[in-house]
């Protein structure tokens, strides 16, 4: 288990983030990524349908274990619609719905991240403290997968943003298991994995190796 500190009031295992692609075999891949310890789940395989969508966020959370957080991307209605089939929540980029009202919507218990990657967007996401649970922080390096428009952080800029943000706080964008013990030490309290895991050949097993390298990066840290 993650480790328990103020910032973490859910205890939130963020260490290993499994962000979903596109492929055939997405929901093997979201199960084998959560019993080699991928915390998170999040649902995220654009270009789909919100029809698509439901039903395959639907089939993964239905088979993933118990302790898994499921969420979807920037969907707050199949979250809603979701909520009694063990979907925990939603993450929200900068263009999506207010997460004030995504809160209103899905309730005190949901588990709601937001999309930052600027000093400026993680101190505005701290005045949403006690509304959004964690914020993704990206990108970490280019990556094919998504265009922010924001230049690459690198190692050397997690820090300062480690340090002016009150909320727990998961480095993505072009992450691979490779990364995992360098980021560590730079304070995140997880990574985000996209490609690595839906090209790795044992996603179980890449898992396992991203904890195994998060949890030395951050006793080195200690």
């Amino acid at each position: 288990m993650a480790d328990t500190t103020p910032m973490n009031p859910r205890n939130l295992d963020l260490r290993c983030y499994f962000v979903t692609g596109q492929g055939p075999d997405v929901v093997e891949r979201a199960v084998e990524a959560a019993h080699g310890g991928a915390g998170v789940i999040q649902v995220r395989s654009k270009p789909i349908s919100a029809r698509e969508l439901y039903s395959l966020s639907s089939a993964i959370a239905a088979q993933l274990p118990p302790e898994s957080i499921v969420l979807i991307d920037d969907r707050v209605d199949i979250a809603l619609a979701l909520q009694d089939a063990g979907v925990h929540g939603v993450h929200l980029g900068q263009d999506d719905l207010d997460p004030r009202e995504a809160r209103r919507l899905l309730g005190p218990d949901a588990v709601i991240g937001l999309t930052t990657g600027t000093l400026e967007l993680v101190r505005a996401a701290n005045e949403l403290e006690g509304v959004i649970d964690y914020i993704g922080c990206g990108p970490f390096r280019n990556t094919p997968t998504k265009d922010s428009g924001r230049k690459p952080i690198g190692l050397e800029g997690y820090p300062a943003l480690v340090e002016a943000s009150r909320l727990p706080m998961v480095a993505i964008g072009d992450v691979t298991v490779d990364d995992a013990y360098a980021l560590a030490g730079t304070g995140v309290d997880g990574v985000a994995i996209v490609r690595g895991i839906m090209h790795a050949d044992n996603p179980r097993a890449y898992c396992e190796r991203v904890v195994a390298e998060f949890d030395r990066g951050r006793g080195a840290l200690a």
